[in-house]
Order: C-alpha cells, then sequence, then structure tokens
C-alpha cells in the first residue's frame, strides 16, 4: 500500500503561479503512477495530469497544456503540479493519487479517477480574478 499527502495549495492572483507537492509513504514510490486531480464546488472531480511509473510519461487535460507540468522525483518520493498562469476556472481542491495502473497504456487509462485507489485528503487552489 501507499499514502500519500498533498501539500502547497493557497490563494493567488490570476496569471500567478503555485506548485504543488504530492509525497508519498512507503519504498515502492517508482512503481506507482501517479495522478493529479480536482474537483471544484459541485462539480464531478476531473483529471488534470499524470505521470507514468516507468518511462514518466505525462498525460494532461487539454486546458492546462502548455501551463501546467507534472514531474516526479522517485528519490524524494514526491511528485510535483507545477501551475503557471494560473486562471480562475482553475480554483478548485486538488487531489493526488497513486496505483499501478500496470495495465494502462493511453489517456483515457490514465484520467479514469476508478483506476486509482489511494488518495490524498486535497488541497485547496484559489486564483482570483
Amino acid at each position: 500500500q501507499i499514502q500519500v499527502v498533498e501539500s502547497g495549495g493557497g490563494w493567488v492572483q490570476a496569471g500567478g503561479s503555485l506548485r504543488l507537492s504530492c509525497t508519498a509513504s512507503g519504498r515502492t514510490f517508482s512503481t506507482y503512477a501517479m495522478g493529479w486531480f480536482r474537483q471544484a464546488p459541485g462539480q464531478e472531480r476531473t483529471f488534470v495530469a499524470a505521470i507514468s511509473r516507468s518511462v514518466g510519461r505525462t498525460y494532461y487535460l487539454d486546458s492546462v497544456k502548455g501551463r501546467f507540468t507534472i514531474s516526479r522525483d522517485n528519490a524524494k518520493n514526491t511528485v510535483y503540479l507545477q501551475m503557471n498562469s494560473l486562471k480562475p476556472e482553475d480554483t478548485a481542491v486538488y487531489y493526488c493519487a497513486a496505483d499501478l495502473l500496470d495495465t494502462c497504456s493511453t489517456y483515457g487509462c490514465y484520467a479514469t479517477p476508478t483506476k486509482y485507489h489511494y488518495w490524498g485528503q486535497g488541497t485547496q487552489v484559489t486564483v482570483s480574478s
């Protein structure tokens, strides 16, 4: 099993930047694919970005491409989400998720919340206009 804890959320003006971190427990972090999802009030939890466990292939929601970057540091058991040029519509609770996803090879698979069994508690990101 693995446990994940997010940090780095906060308030920022539109156009600003934030970096979210997700630190995982356990010695097998490198074997887990990692994803970021977000949930705005009254809306479903939606995919933001993911990084595969081996070659570090990345996947992004279209609306964040070119603005957000997901990366991982296996030595630190941490995955990051660098968010630049933030917009008010990026406001949400951001969740980190983990799973082996050893049968995933497509965007659709990595973007499906039910594929991930391990979730953090979330961190609030608020972008003001």
